[in-house]
């Protein structure tokens, strides 16, 4: 069968997540889904996929839940299983900035810009763009005269917001992800840092490629997304990457061709910390799989 996936977030107050999590994680089993859910008591935070019609089932259970109503998602559609099982976690955060006071349900965001708007916004001299996502997501790809802050972890973020940005000097600042749920938080953190003209990616780069032509894209290369898949094209069709599952960092052709390439093993992202020991587990995993 042919899987859809489903991705989505909310910030919205959850009074009992663990309470709820028990609940979908039976609910998603029952109807053959697989994925990955995070709850918190500022929101759910998911990517699920499943045949079509238990996909909108559980659309319709959250939106017809009493403290999380609607919500927009992306979907796409994949041939091949993109998770092996179902998952619901409860968590501090549905995305981890560090900043727990952070709370788009409870505070100002930046302003949002739609798809067909921003080619306009992000060729304005006078913005900065900013890529909110980890380094290697934007090693594969990002819109073009965006600035990489470099970072391995979102919570990170801040502290380059910290040390490179400047409400009196940056007047306007533009960031994007590849859902939209990091640019909540962090547009939420600069406007409380004091940055006056902040705006965000609606529905971040999934979005973006779903819905402006090829022709018209300022989109560079290809879009990671966290499951099977490993990263997608403008078609949002699955693009030539695998995972190193050494250290989890996509692979291209180079990667491949490199001597420091062991397919389960390593890459040359991760050949120079291999140790004796580390290698052991991943070639027992290996003979496991």
């Amino acid at each position: 069968m042919d899987w859809a996936i489903a991705t989505f977030y909310k910030f919205v107050t959850l009074s009992e997540p663990a309470a709820l999590r028990r609940e979908l994680l039976e609910l998603c089993q029952s109807w053959g889904l697989r994925g990955t859910i995070l709850l918190a008591s500022e929101g759910l935070n998911a990517t699920v996929a499943g045949d079509r019609q238990n996909i909108d089932t559980l659309l319709t259970w959250l939106h017809n839940h009493p403290e999380i109503g609607p919500f927009s998602h992306q979907e796409s559609i994949t041939a091949a299983p993109p998770f092996e099982r179902m998952k619901v976690k409860l968590k501090r955060e549905i995305v981890t900035l560090g900043h727990p006071d952070v709370n788009p349900a409870k505070q100002e965001v930046g302003t949002y810009i739609e798809p067909q708007a921003w080619n306009q916004l992000i060729t304005d001299p006078d913005v900065v763009l900013i890529d909110a996502r980890n380094n290697f997501e934007v090693e594969l790809g990002t819109f073009k005269g965006a600035v990489n802050p470099q970072t391995h972890a979102f919570r990170e973020l801040p502290s380059y917001v910290d040390n490179h940005l400047d409400p009196a000097q940056h007047k306007k600042v533009a960031m994007f992800c590849t859902g939209g749920i990091r640019c909540e938080k962090a547009t939420a953190y600069l406007l409380e840092q004091g940055f006056e003209q902040v705006y965000h990616l609606q529905g971040g780069i999934l979005n973006y490629l779903k819905s402006v032509p090829t022709a018209d894209s300022l989109w560079q290369g290809d879009c990671f997304v966290f499951d099977e898949r490993v990263a997608v094209d403008h078609r949002l069709q699955p693009s030539e990457y695998d995972l190193c599952l050494g250290c989890g960092h996509p692979v291209g052709a180079a990667e491949k061709a490199s001597p420091h390439y062991e397919a389960g093993i390593s890459c040359p992202h991760c050949y120079a910390a291999l140790t004796p020991a580390k290698r052991a587990r991943l070639e027992a995993r290996q003979r496991d799989r």
